[in-house]
Parts: C-alpha cells; structure tokens; sequence
C-alpha cells in the first residue's frame, strides 16, 4: 500500500486511531480534513482522546493524543464506521442509534454540523451517521 488517494477518509482516521490503540502509541498523526479535525475534537471532548491538535503546513495534519486508563487499557473500547462511501447511512432524529445502550457516541454529520448522537437528538436533526465509539 503506497501513498494515493484514500476513497474513505473518515475510515482511515478511525482505523489510524484502532491500530495506534493496539500498538499502545501515545499518538497518531492524521492528514488532516475539516470533518476528521471536527471527529476528533468531538472525541476529545466526550473523553474519548487526551488531545487532538491540528498542525498547520503545506500538508497539514491532526495529532491526536490517545487516551488510557492508569492501567493502560485504551479509554476506546471499540470504533465502527457505519455510513460507508458505497453504503450511505441516514436516520432522522428518532431512528438515530443508542450506542451500548447509551454508554458509547454516535457521530452523525447534521445540516447543523458534525455532532454526537445526544446533540443530534437535542438540536431535533437527523442526518448521516458516521460512526460509533464507545
């Protein structure tokens, strides 16, 4: 696999997230995009990663700090992309899932914006549904 176009890159920073949790990194570095520096910062917030910091530059990137417990556990437990680029997935705000019974996010891109699953419900939007971590 040699550097080209990435045709998922909302997978692509889920996986690069996955795989720097396995290998127990303090952090990964991400080409950077609007949506996947909004993912990130939605996963820092709801406690899901240490930090995520964009670095500016002719090919800017996000790094993100990954989050343990004292145990070195990752914070993460598991990450799935839902809407997939041959796969769209929509849910209007009452069909928007309950991640692990309400313990995990949904990330749903809204006409509002890039949003949690709860914030979606709040705002009374739907939109696509584009992963789930908890």
């Amino acid at each position: 696999m040699g550097t080209g176009v990435i045709t998922d890159p909302i997978g692509d920073l889920l996986t690069r997230i996955r795989n720097g949790l396995i290998a127990r990194h303090q952090e990964v570095r991400i080409p950077h995009s609007r949506i996947k520096a909004r993912i990130a910062d939605i996963l820092m917030r709801e406690g899901y990663l240490e930090e995520a910091e964009v670095i500016p530059g002719e090919f800017s990137s996000i790094v993100v700090k990954l989050k343990y417990t004292p145990s070195r556990e990752p914070v993460i437990k598991g990450l799935r992309r839902v809407s997939k680029p041959g796969l769209r997935v929509y849910k209007n705000r009452q069909e928007l899932p309950r991640v692990q019974g309400g313990l995990g996010i949904a990330i749903v891109s809204t006409s509002k914006g890039v949003m949690t699953d709860k914030e979606a419900r709040r705002h009374k939007v739907g939109g696509e549904v584009l992963c789930e971590v908890w």
